[in-house]
């Protein structure tokens, strides 16, 4: 379905402008009036990391006129692996700033506006209105439904992403002219069902791939060009290098954009998605212990059974001296359970202390009582008890 440009053309475009946006103002269905319309465009990226980065960059080569960042954390050295808009030299940086610098290297003719905060109901309202269109680069559903539900009922187009692993998604939602996000998802999936990147990993390039798709359908929006992704959910294989489409129709019934919306405000998306299930927050109260009060059982030599919930790839990263690796899906299917000693006091722990949780409310509803749960997994180990060892 073709749209009409999102945006109006600038008065002018400088000789300047000109010569650096040449290659597109030889294209017929961009030309002058298309660039023109870029240039006057404001377009807001919500993170500045795998997606994000791509994206960023591709915008403002593209010669949108405005880009603002949403993004309040620092850079680590774990994402240069796929977050290219930063380099070594940007590590402790504000992740806000070196994308800015970034930006403005590759085009200074870009106005680049910083909102270096965490994006919550207090404060998207007020950023999403300035803008004409969103980019979510968003990796967590809490914050994938505050971005959908902010857009529609500001009336807003989005052009959303996702990736994991080797597989990667996008599409475009706009509440007027088609479904939006809870249309193709209306519920979250159930805590700890879908491992996020930090769990699973992601390959460097998939970043690339889908982010500049994202992108693509960003310029197809703000100019009035070609099909967008309205209606449509792209999915992309990296491993088979297949790109499939499904159909993605409004829903009549969607709790937001539908025919009797239920969702008319903001509401607490943390409580909606559930990050953590009732029962494995149940099942962690008063059943967590410190990554000091297990170096001193160890030291102690208490007959403890410690199991490490994580993948085997990220248990060969690091693990826990002793510990014992049976991954959470085993629990998950029951197949674990029988492998638990039944007079020895059992000690789960992951990379941060969700999927533990997670597995200590199964372990503790099949008998094992007094079954506890390490918190802040690995990453609190390491940084207290053994800082010489890698984290991810």
């Amino acid at each position: 379905m073709s749209l009409p440009p999102l945006v109006e053309p600038a008065a002018e475009l400088t000789v300047d402008e000109v010569r650096r946006y040449s290659r597109h103002l030889i294209i017929p269905d961009v030309g002058m009036a298309g660039q023109k319309r870029l240039k006057n465009a404001k377009v807001l990226c919500v993170g500045a990391g795998g997606l994000g980065s791509p994206a960023l960059l591709y915008l403002a080569a593209a010669g949108v006129g405005t880009l603002g960042i949403v993004e309040f954390d620092v850079v680590d050295e774990s994402n240069l692996q796929r977050q290219v808009i930063h380099g070594q030299s940007d590590v402790g940086r504000s992740k806000a700033e070196s994308a800015r610098d970034s930006v403005k290297e590759i085009n200074p003719y870009v106005n680049v506006v910083l909102h270096e905060e965490r994006l919550d109901n207090s404060n998207v309202m007020e950023i999403f209105a300035g803008y004409d269109l969103i980019v979510d680069g968003t990796d967590n559903f809490a914050t994938r439904y505050l971005v959908n539900d902010a857009a529609v009922l500001l009336g807003k187009p989005y052009v959303w992403g996702s990736i994991y692993r080797f597989d990667g998604q996008a599409s475009v939602f706009w509440a007027e002219h088609g479904p939006c996000y809870r249309c193709l998802y209306p519920e979250a999936p159930p805590p700890g069902m879908v491992p996020s990147c930090a769990e699973g990993g992601v390959l460097g390039v998939l970043c690339a791939s889908i982010g500049s798709i994202q992108v693509n359908e960003a310029i197809k929006l703000l100019a009035g060009i070609g099909e967008p992704l309205l209606g449509r959910l792209m999915i992309y294989d990296a491993l088979e290098m297949n790109y499939r489409q499904v159909k993605v129709r409004k829903d009549p019934n969607c709790a937001v954009c539908g025919e009797n919306p239920t969702v008319t405000e903001l509401i607490d998306y943390e409580a909606f998605c559930g990050v953590v299930s009732e029962e494995a927050q149940a099942a962690a109260a008063g059943s967590t212990i410190t990554s000091q009060q297990l170096k001193q059982w160890q030291d102690d030599k208490e007959d403890i059974y410690l199991i490490d919930v994580r993948e085997p790839g990220e248990y060969e990263i690091v693990n826990i001296p002793g510990a014992v690796l049976i991954p959470k899906n085993e629990f998950l299917m029951g197949d674990a359970l029988e492998k638990l000693p039944q007079d020895r006091k059992i000690v789960l722990h992951c990379k941060s202390g969700v999927r533990s949780a997670e597995v200590l409310a199964v372990v503790k509803a099949a008998g094992f009582g007094n079954a506890v749960h390490l918190g802040g997994g690995v990453l609190g180990w390491v940084n207290q008890i053994e800082p010489h060892k890698p984290v991810y």
